[in-house]
This record gives structure tokens, sequence and C-alpha cells, in this order.
């Protein structure tokens, strides 16, 4: 079975809007791993608009699955990984003002770099994985650097999929295909929900491990969180 891990980062935008600590973050989370999620997510951003460093810190005691933090690897942020040990960390490209994840990394353009702070990251036994589009030069860099895993960035297959395009699929499976075959686990994320998960699912081998959660908390306010998260888990089996 696939696990799903659950991004709370629109949790912690909620609860910043209005100021306090409502919805409780640590609750959610704890909540969430009730209810059944294989893991935690979380994608800590320089201006702490959504996640805060300190809510990364606190998550630390909290989180009894796996826990996942994903980010663009600034010197603040490894730093802050060194220090929480996760269960794994996921390196994303964005810039400082991105909105949300809008590319995966270039490996052989920034081979060099990506080696230097996955080897740190090694040293102190934590997964890494690389968010990559479903390119076979920057899943065959993943490699290269030393990566553990890949996450595929997946908003090509959702708009193909919403458009009846189900060929949107197709280099998502090669990817897979390819990682395999180098040695690499399978994550995916981004756009991914109840409509298209389930044949993405079934279509990309050996996938690992989905991160969701845009949508999972938009289908919530609608479904309830604990119905929501079960959902998904039925569709991963």
């Amino acid at each position: 079975m696939t696990k799903l891990s659950v991004n709370i980062n629109k949790i912690a935008t909620l609860r910043n809007s209005r100021g306090g600590n409502v919805p409780n973050l640590l609750k959610v989370a704890k909540d969430i791993e009730n209810f059944g999620a294989e893991g935690i997510t979380i994608h800590p951003r320089p201006d702490e608009r959504h996640i805060r460093y300190q809510d990364a810190i606190d998550l630390k005691n909290i989180v009894s699955t796996e826990y996942n933090i994903e980010g663009n690897p600034i010197k603040k942020f490894i730093d802050l990984v060194l220090s929480i040990q996760p269960t794994q960390v996921t390196l994303v490209p964005d810039a400082v003002d991105a909105l949300t994840s809008n590319a995966g990394w270039d490996t052989i353009k920034n081979e060099s770099f990506l080696t230097d702070v996955i080897s740190t990251f090694k040293e102190n036994n934590i997964r890494t994985s690389i968010f990559v589009d479903p390119e076979s030069r920057m899943i065959e860099g993943a490699a290269k650097v030393g990566a553990d895993r890949i996450e595929l960035y997946t908003e090509s297959y959702a708009e193909g999929y919403a458009n009846n395009n189900l060929d949107s699929i197709i280099p998502f499976t090669e990817a897979a295909i390819l990682a395999q075959k180098l040695g690499l686990g399978i994550n995916a994320g981004h756009d991914l929900s109840l409509d298209n998960i389930k044949y993405f699912k079934e279509k990309v081998p050996n996938l690992l491990e989905v991160s969701i959660g845009h949508a999972l908390i938009s289908e919530s306010l609608y479904l309830g969180l604990e119905n929501v998260v079960n959902m998904y888990l039925n569709k991963l089996k």
C-alpha cells in the first residue's frame, strides 16, 4: 500500500490568518495520524507565511508516524532539518517568493550543490528525496547526486486528468520504472486529489508515498477530515 503523508500547511495558513492558536496545528497533526495517515508533511518557507520554523520544532515531539520536511535547502532550512532529524527531507527548488512549488530540480545543473547537501543529510541518517519533473535526465541526475528517493511533481498529470487526457500519466509511469531501475524510491505530490489519485496509483508502479495537502484539506471542508483521510487510504490500497 502506498503511504499517505498529509501536508498540514493549509492548517497553519488558517491559523495565521486570525492569529492565536485556532486551529491548533499540533492537535490537527495528531488527529490526522489517529485517523490513519502514515505521515505528516510540512513545507516551511523563509517568510513563515504558513508553517513557522517553531512549528517544525514543536511537531518533532508530536508526530509518531513519518515526519517529512520539504523546502529549499538554504542554510536556515538545512540547520532546522539537522536539529529536528525528521524521517525524510524533501528538497524543493522553490524561490523565496513562490506562491507554491512550480518546478522540479535541474539535477544536472545543480549536481555539485545537491551532492553536498544530500551528503550532509545522509551523514545524519535522514532519508533524502528530490522534487523532480518526470524527465529521464533529471531522474538519472537524482540518482547521481545520491538521493534516496524522488518526489514526482504531478501538476501536469492532474491538469491532463481533469481534461480527460489520460495519456498525461505516461511520463510518470515511465519515470517510475526508470527510478526503480536506478535504485530510487518513488514519492509523488502536487495537485493530487480524490478525483485523480486512484488512477495515478494504478498506473505508477512502486509508488511508496504521496504527499497531499491543499486538495485534502479543501475536500475536508465538505466531507470531514477523518472521512477524507480514510477515503484516500482506501484509494491507495
